[in-house]
């Protein structure tokens, strides 16, 4: 259905979907974090703290892409073994 081969400028159709695909997220991302400006209290085992909503999206976001950064890789070094 998607042509892969190379369009005449060099670039393929899929890879010009995922470009377009990331500057919807990264847009989309700018306006949840725009949005989110308020100060939130998070309390975290006998911990509380005091943050802009937007500092907790990020901070998670980041827990998240690290976390499923480990398990991939996990995942591809237990395939690479059998």
């Amino acid at each position: 259905m998607t042509d892969a081969s190379p369009s005449p400028q060099g670039t393929s159709l899929v890879t010009k979907l995922k470009i377009g695909a990331a500057v919807i997220g990264v847009i989309l991302l700018i306006i949840i974090f725009a949005q989110n400006t308020a100060a939130v209290e998070t309390r975290f085992l006998f911990v509380t703290v005091t943050m802009p909503r937007v500092v907790l999206l990020m901070v998670t976001l980041a827990i998240g892409f690290v976390l499923g950064a480990i398990s991939g890789a996990a995942l591809m070094r237990g395939k690479r073994k059998s």
